[in-house]
C-alpha cells in the first residue's frame, strides 16, 4: 500500500493511512511522509500502537531525536530510552501522581499554546505523540496553522512584525505563569534563551510563518511591556478558531506535527485518571529525506 491522505481542515491537518509505522519505511515512503508534512503540517495516524522501542526507531527515520526539557534533568524518568518524552500524569507503576507533584505542575504548561523546543537552537522539526492510555474525558490536543495565521495577518501588522526577533526561554511559562520555580541555577543554565525571528520561512513549503508562542518572553529592541502586549496580540490572532484543529485521541493513535509551522496545546482532563502519551521530537535534519521525493 502507499500513503493515503484525507484532509481534516481547510488550511492544514490530514488523516494518514496506508503505511505501517511499526516497520522500517522505504526511502520513497519517508519522502512521501515528508512531502505530506510540508503540505499539511499535521498528520493523524489511527491504529498504530507501538512499543517504546518501535516509536524511537520510527522517529529516528526522520532525523536525530531531541530530548527537550530532559536536558535539565532532576525528574524521575519512566521511559526506557532518553529520546522518549513522557507526556503523562502517572508514576512508574502507572498510578496518577498527586496534583502538587512537580511533574504535574510542569506538565500543565502543555495546556498553553507552544511549539516544542522553540527555546533551542538549532531548530527542531517534527514531534510525534503516541497515545497509550486515555482518561474518560478531555485531554484533546489542539493545533493551529502558523502559515495560515501569517497569511491572514493585517498588512499593517505584517510590516511591523517583519524584522522583529523574539527571545524564547524554556521555562518562561512554567516560572512566570505556573509558579514552577524550583529550578537550580545549574538547571537554568542548561537551556539558555535563544532568539528567533517572528516572521520566518518554512523550509519545506517555502510559506511564510508567524512564529510566536508561549515560550516567547520578550521582543528584542522593544520595551518589555510593549513587547509583551504585541506577543499576546499575535498569539491571540494565531490561535483563532478558523486556524485550529482539535484531535480527539484514541488508544493507538500517533499524531505527527511540524513545530516550524504549527502551535499546539493539550486540553484539561481529570488528573485523578491516568493519561499516558509518549513523544519524540526530531532535530531539523530533513534534507536527505526530502531529496528522495
Amino acid at each position: 500500500m502507499s500513503l493515503t491522505l484525507r484532509p481534516l481542515h481547510q488550511h492544514f491537518a490530514a488523516e494518514a493511512s496506508g503505511l505501517d509505522l511499526t516497520r522500517p519505511l522505504a526511502p520513497a515512503e519517508i519522502a512521501a511522509v515528508v512531502a505530506a508534512m510540508d503540505q499539511h503540517a499535521v498528520l493523524v495516524w489511527r491504529g498504530q500502537p507501538m512499543e517504546q522501542e518501535q516509536q524511537v526507531a520510527m522517529a529516528k527515520q526522520f532525523g536525530p531525536l531531541n530530548p527537550g526539557l530532559k536536558k535539565i534533568g532532576g525528574r524521575v524518568e519512566r521511559m526506557r530510552d532518553m529520546a522518549l518524552i513522557d507526556i503523562s500524569n502517572v508514576d512508574p507503576d502507572g498510578m496518577p501522581l498527586p496534583r502538587d507533584n512537580p511533574k504535574i505542575v510542569s506538565g500543565l504548561a502543555n495546556q498553553l499554546w507552544h511549539s516544542d523546543s522553540s527555546f533551542q537552537a538549532p531548530a527542531v522539526s517534527y514531534s510525534m505523540l503516541s497515545a497509550v492510555k486515555l482518561p474518560s474525558w478531555g485531554g484533546e490536543t489542539e493545533y493551529v496553522d502558523l502559515r495560515a495565521a501569517w497569511d491572514a495577518l493585517p498588512e499593517r501588522l505584517k510590516r511591523k512584525v517583519r524584522g522583529l526577533e523574539a527571545e524564547h526561554f524554556a521555562l518562561h511559562s512554567r516560572i512566570t505563569l505556573l509558579g514552577d520555580d524550583g529550578y537550580t541555577p545549574d538547571q537554568l543554565a542548561v537551556l539558555p534563551a535563544v532568539v528567533w525571528p517572528l516572521h520566518r520561512i518554512h523550509p519545506g513549503s517555502g510559506r511564510e510563518v508567524l512564529f510566536c508562542g508561549i515560550h516567547c518572553r520578550r521582543i528584542l529592541g522593544m520595551g518589555v511591556a510593549e513587547g509583551k502586549m504585541l506577543l499576546l496580540d499575535l498569539l491571540e490572532h494565531a490561535t483563532q478558531p478558523q486556524f485550529r484543529h482539535s484531535h480527539q485521541w484514541q488508544p493507538g493513535d500517533l499524531v505527527m506535527w511540524d513545530n516550524r509551522a504549527t502551535l499546539h496545546r493539550g486540553r484539561a482532563y481529570d488528573l485523578d485518571e491516568p493519561r499516558e502519551l509518549r513523544r519524540t521530537t526530531n532535530d531539523e535534519v530533513l534534507e536527505a529525506a526530502r531529496a528522495v521525493a
